[in-house]
């Protein structure tokens, strides 16, 4: 697996995590979350030769979701996003696109995932993990062949993904990320939406007291 990370600036203070995924032997490629800056993830596609099969977004935040449409437009690809999240793609009530200060966005997902599902890049397997708290439909990718997960805004290192914006819940996050993600092999590199990348064991004590950590 080749795997590279961009950030992306939007008008949100953190730049997004954007990440590339090629198998090396196909060359098929998933990009989750293109918040923006398109020319730096085509630029870097066309780099590693590789082709777009899949463009996966962890939610319809637009601050994940701004580069899609142009994106799709210069290297095709599937938009693929969690069944519940879909409906807040086009709403700027959900998407937050007025609260960012950013334009409207019109998207449609090509396909729906839902919780156990399977999407393959080349031999690369992810597995789709509905992760609701952030956002109702929120979903992280797990890859137990490389121990990888995107979190998207669920589960960042040292603390949690806001749960104050619209379908968002405390008690829905913590419920994901103690029932759902803490159950990962504790070696697996979690690479968040935003900051830096964690391990499941690194985190685990946070959520046996429930409070953020200090670092």
């Amino acid at each position: 697996m080749i795997l590279k990370r961009l950030q992306l600036y939007t008008n949100v203070a953190d730049p997004t995590n954007c990440y590339i995924v090629v198998d090396e032997e196909k060359k098929e490629a998933m990009v989750i979350d293109p918040a923006s800056e398109v020319e730096k993830i085509t630029e870097m596609l066309e780099i590693l030769g590789a082709k777009l099969k899949y463009i996966y977004l962890t939610h319809c935040h637009g601050d994940h979701i701004g580069g899609v449409n142009e994106l799709k437009e210069k290297c095709g690809g599937k938009v693929l996003i969690h069944r519940k999240e879909s409906e807040g793609l086009n709403n700027p009530e959900i998407n937050l696109v007025d609260y960012i200060a950013m334009p409207k966005i019109e998207l449609e997902a090509d396909s729906r995932v839902d919780d156990d599902d399977l999407i393959h890049i080349g031999e690369i397997e992810f597995k789709v993990l509905h992760t609701p708290g952030h956002t109702g439909g929120s979903s992280s990718l797990y890859c137990e062949k490389e121990g990888l997960l995107f979190s998207g805004d669920t589960l960042f290192k040292g603390t949690w993904g806001r749960t104050d914006l619209p379908t968002g819940g405390l008690v829905d996050i913590m419920d994901s990320i103690s029932k759902k993600l803490m159950l990962l092999p504790e070696d697996t590199i979690v690479y968040p939406g935003h900051g830096k990348s964690t391990r499941i064991k690194d985190e685990k004590p946070i959520y046996t007291e429930l409070k953020p950590g200090n670092w």
